[in-house]
């Protein structure tokens, strides 16, 4: 099983756990945060792209997978993806550069398993 394979079934589980709590404040936020990257003034596939700069920036491998895979769903191609953490790194400084790396594996799994296409 792949790396990107076993954090999709991880992040599910753990989703359900948490929504399994019952908290009305967390159920909230997890609505709101789907809501955010619908369309809007700004279409659900570049919203995709803000949340991967946005968590790469933050140096989180978590979200930065989660928007890759999304991102490629949407169909961005890998120059696109590189070139949108490029501004990532630019904006984060060399602090990123680990979760650069990280994300060009994860654009790796996802080329391989033919989620990303170009």
């Amino acid at each position: 099983m792949s790396n990107l394979q076993k954090f999709r079934e991880e992040r599910q589980r753990q989703n359900e756990n948490v929504l399994n709590q019952e908290h009305l404040g967390v159920k909230r936020f997890f609505n709101l945060d789907t809501n955010t990257y619908k369309d809007g003034a700004l279409s659900a596939k570049t919203k995709e792209l803000l949340g991967l700069v946005a968590s790469a920036v933050l140096r989180c491998n978590d979200c930065i997978d989660y928007h890759l895979e999304q991102s490629a769903k949407a169909g961005y191609t890998r120059d696109e993806l590189i070139d949108a953490l490029n501004v990532a790194l630019v904006v984060g400084g060399s602090i990123v550069i680990p979760h650069f790396r990280h994300a060009v594996d994860t654009i790796d799994q996802l080329e391989a398993e033919g989620t990303l296409k170009n």
